[in-house]
């Protein structure tokens, strides 16, 4: 599925893991794993407030049209691994 929203830069950690737990309708006591893909084609993980910072400062240099998010109501088996049904 595809779900659009807007997402204020100045948004904390924590107040986008809400929005997209309401949006995906993911419980609360599911884990949750966020990506985004940079401007080399790289898959990375958003888990901390200096990681969505680095997200929007990267996307907004970009010129792109959007931050694309990817939601995963799961966590890689180990650190660099993909998350289970991420292709």
């Amino acid at each position: 599925d595809m779900l659009i929203s807007y997402l204020d830069p100045g948004m904390s950690f924590s107040e986008l893991c809400e929005e997209v737990r309401e949006m995906c309708r993911v419980q609360e006591d599911l884990p949750l794993t966020l990506k985004w893909i940079d401007d080399e084609g790289d898959p990375c993980t958003i888990s901390s407030q200096m990681e969505l910072d680095e997200a929007f400062r990267i996307y907004s240099r970009s010129g792109r049209s959007g931050l694309l998010l990817h939601v995963f109501p799961s966590i890689p088996e180990k650190p660099g691994m993909p998350c289970p049904g991420e292709d």
